[in-house]
């Protein structure tokens, strides 16, 4: 396809077809490169969120930011009524942008507190964010100087004193000149020098990993994660083999009132405490926080890191968290799904198997030397109290399911083929539900998890 002709100023008053914008050589007809980093647009775009012509209004707040993000990541071509007023106002996947004009009206709100934007709180603003009417891909661009008015012309005669005021005044011009020349210089090589720290310094995530971690990532406040805390002798559990079994301790549950608010103390029907060193210490999850912080250190994000002994469930609920383990005395309460997978007493129990699946999953052992061979675990992606909020649960049954979760979460090409699993749930096969489970197993050899897999998934309603 040849490439369009942009006219530019030149071409205002010329008579002909063609102005000079027009008559270069093939070579010279390359789009402009933008000047603009991605950091400084998402900088204008913060300053604009954070301003109070969009800070108190939600809709608007998270319109703009949605087809700013999509532009972001190259998918512009995509933004359209339909697809904002699916994933924005959640009008399901029957909406008819013909018969509901809310994407029509609130882009218009958005141009008008834009122009009012830019008119008060951001006239100083060296950017400009546009929402061009008809269209609803926003343009970024720099803003313009005040043209310099000419100066007075001067009439009459010159004599001798002002034709030598006027050649000083020249030289003193000629001078300056130069030295506006030498300024602009220096300023375009250190801007240049700056735009390549920026850019170095830019998140680099994934969009493969994006639409999974987004809500966790900036502008989003720094999200909790919590490690879990468990007994120096472990309570065994109903995933444990006959002989794991067998070599425990029993302990009457009115003995040890200590636990009484442990999830063991609930969900156990007696205590056999079992001596253990790799299963059930937790250090899956620790050497999964690693991976977290990559992720979170690419895309320029804090966290906050607590031991869930010290977290209740409304601290929880107030903010994006993500829970590791499923021993904590709370977790059983996030469970939203009945059609979904339950994590309880040591076993995932699928109520509604569906064809191939089995009603429990188990561990697996080594009939020989009792080791586990293959676990399994569950990731729930959950709504917290404020929709823009979520709850993450990476939950193996033993540590080295929570490390394999945790992996296949933080993994590119893993997140590529679970989004086209969820797609494939979805009602219109094109729009990501939100809120999801996840039923994964990982092969174990020598206390170490190989890769994760997904077993099955269910779509858990908005």
């Amino acid at each position: 396809m040849a490439p369009s002709l942009r006219f530019g100023p030149t071409c205002q008053s010329s008579g002909s077809d063609y102005c000079l914008a027009a008559r270069v050589g093939p070579a010279d007809r390359r789009p402009p490169v933008d000047s603009i980093t991605l950091y400084e647009k998402r900088d204008e775009l913060h300053r604009v969120l954070q301003s109070r012509h969009f800070a108190k209004a939600k809709k608007k707040s998270r319109f703009l930011e949605f087809v700013c993000e999509q532009t972001f990541l190259g998918n512009a071509e995509k933004l359209n009524e339909y697809l904002i007023g699916v994933e924005v106002y959640e009008r399901g996947p029957d909406f008819d942008p013909q018969e509901d004009p809310i994407v029509r009206v609130q882009a218009h709100e958005i141009r008008r507190a834009l122009r009012q934007f830019y008119e008060e709180d951001g006239k100083d603003s060296a950017y400009r964010l546009d929402l061009p009417p008809g269209h609803y891909v926003p343009i970024f661009k720099k803003a313009e100087a005040e043209p310099t008015r000419p100066a007075e012309q001067i009439e009459g005669s010159a004599s001798p004193q002002t034709n030598l005021g006027r050649r000083n005044a020249l030289a003193i011009g000629l001078a300056l000149f130069c030295l506006v020349l030498g300024t602009l210089f220096v300023r375009e090589r250190i801007g240049r020098q700056q735009d390549v720290a920026r850019k170095a310094a830019e998140p680099a995530i994934s969009p493969d990993l994006l639409w999974f971690w987004k809500p966790f990532l900036p502008p989003a406040a720094p999200p909790l994660i919590v490690i879990p805390n468990h007994p120096l002798l472990r309570a065994a559990h109903d995933g444990d083999s006959q002989e794991t079994l067998r070599h425990g301790h029993l302990i009457p549950k009115e003995k040890i009132p200590e636990f009484r608010d442990t999830i063991h103390y609930r969900e156990l029907r007696g205590f056999y405490f079992v001596p253990n060193e790799t299963d059930f210490t937790a250090v899956g999850e620790t050497l999964g926080l690693v991976n977290f912080f990559e992720l979170f250190a690419s895309a320029g994000q804090r966290f906050r890191l607590k031991a869930s002994r010290l977290v209740d469930f409304e601290e929880i609920k107030r903010s994006n968290a993500i829970l590791l383990g499923g021993n904590q005395p709370w977790s059983g309460r996030v469970f939203l799904n009945p059609e979904g997978f339950w994590f309880r007493a040591g076993v995932i129990s699928n109520p509604h198997p569906r064809p191939g699946e089995r009603p429990v999953y188990r561990p697996e052992f080594d009939s020989v030397t009792n080791r586990l061979i293959r676990d399994y675990a569950l990731v729930l992606m959950l709504p917290n109290e404020k929709r823009e909020e979520r709850i993450l649960l990476i939950y193996g049954i033993y540590t080295q399911g929570s490390q394999a979760a945790i992996e296949f979460v933080t993994n590119a090409e893993r997140m590529q083929e679970l989004r086209k699993a969820l797609l494939a749930l979805s009602p219109d096969r094109r729009t990501l539900p939100g809120y999801f489970q996840l039923l994964l197993t990982t092969t174990v050899e020598n206390s170490v998890p190989g890769k994760a897999s997904l077993v099955a998934a269910r779509v858990i309603p908005g």
